[in-house]
């Protein structure tokens, strides 16, 4: 029977405790040890992590006299107590839906070259409770990591809220902890950095609960600061693993001009939303024209440019008509494209 060791962090979230521990226990045909990091709690919270071990010796706690913050507590976790043949890491707010760590498991144990499985991750909205989960028909994928990882560049942004992942332990400590200069982005770039070494698996189901309630970690995190996270992020995973991918160099210059085109694309719509007086627009193409200095090509750097020039007052009463223009100016460029290919 496979074992897994299942890192639960928690921070004032004691209440979730319970919900969470027990979803991780129900999981038939795998061996689970669970430990309750509890990140000096100015509340209750560590009392009522040693009241839900009371109730089961598969549960440990273990209680900071000082608060080391959210990266740290992953990695004592996942780098000093965990000696399962695979690892998961879940949030005391979040849960995993029934049978998740089995699915995951499965796939795992019949795909050695797979370093992480991961499913659909259901959100719902505190305080619940969270919706029946599709718990598929056994159906899973494996992807080649370095394809897997090619995705995720060329789209800028993750594909993983975090609780519904299961990663191999010996690949775990071979690519090392989270990052602490990545406070926000630390798990995405954790995801990309595994995926540099090994295939990765999709269990086509739902794994996991995200909890989504106003405590959230990410809930503050702004446009700009978030783009800022998702750059460093990137950068890590090339400057740790580039020796591992072929095609580094088109892998930067994927991100960096999916970023600027995220930055320009938040640009414009602040004023199709009338919000260019809260959105930070010249910060925005700051940051385009330093990530992309070709920024200016860019299609949503002229649908800025547009907007501009109509201005932010009129912008959202005209909005109809300037996608209906731009609109027509597509239709009208593929008609002349199709027009040259005919040699006419």
């Amino acid at each position: 029977m496979s074992s897994v060791s299942v890192v639960i962090p928690c921070y004032k979230y004691g209440d979730y405790l319970r919900a969470c521990v027990d979803s991780v226990l129900d999981n038939p045909g795998v061996d689970v040890r669970v430990l309750i990091i509890d990140d000096a709690s100015p509340d209750d919270s560590a009392e009522k992590a040693h009241a839900v071990a009371a109730s089961d010796p598969r549960v440990e706690v273990r209680v900071h006299q000082e608060n080391k913050r959210h990266i740290a507590t992953y990695n004592e976790g996942l780098l000093d107590w965990a000696d399962g043949d695979y690892v998961a890491l879940l949030s005391a707010d979040d849960m995993l839906t029934p049978g998740a760590l089995t699915r995951a498991v499965a796939l795992l144990d019949a795909n050695p070259d797979v370093g992480f499985a991961y499913g659909h991750p259901v959100h719902f909205r505190h305080p619940g409770p969270p919706p029946p989960a599709n718990q598929g028909t056994g159906g899973t994928a494996v992807y080649p990591g370095h394809w897997w990882l090619e995705r995720r560049f060329r789209e800028g942004t993750g594909c993983i809220t975090s609780p519904e992942v299961v990663v191999r332990t010996d690949l775990q400590r071979k690519v090392g902890g989270y990052d602490p200069a990545l406070p926000h982005a630390a798990d995405i770039e954790m995801w990309m950095r595994l995926a540099a070494h090994a295939d990765v698996g999709y269990v086509k189901a739902d794994q996991a609960y995200y909890r989504l309630h106003e405590k959230n970690m990410h809930a503050a995190a702004g446009a700009l600061d978030d783009l800022r996270e998702r750059r460093i992020a990137y950068e890590s995973v090339l400057a740790k693993c580039g020796d591992l991918l072929p095609e580094r160099d088109r892998l930067d210059a994927l991100v960096h001009q999916r970023l600027a085109r995220f930055a320009l694309r938040r640009a414009f719509r602040a004023y199709d939303r009338g919000r260019t007086a809260v959105v930070p627009e010249d910060e925005l193409v700051a940051f385009a024209a330093e990530v992309w200095p070709e920024y200016r090509r860019l299609p949503e750097y002229r649908a800025l440019a547009v907007r501009r020039r109509v201005g932010a007052r009129t912008m959202p009463y005209l909005q109809p008509l300037v996608l209906s223009a731009v609109a027509a100016k597509g239709r009208e460029w593929l008609w002349w494209q199709s027009w040259r290919r005919r040699g006419i």
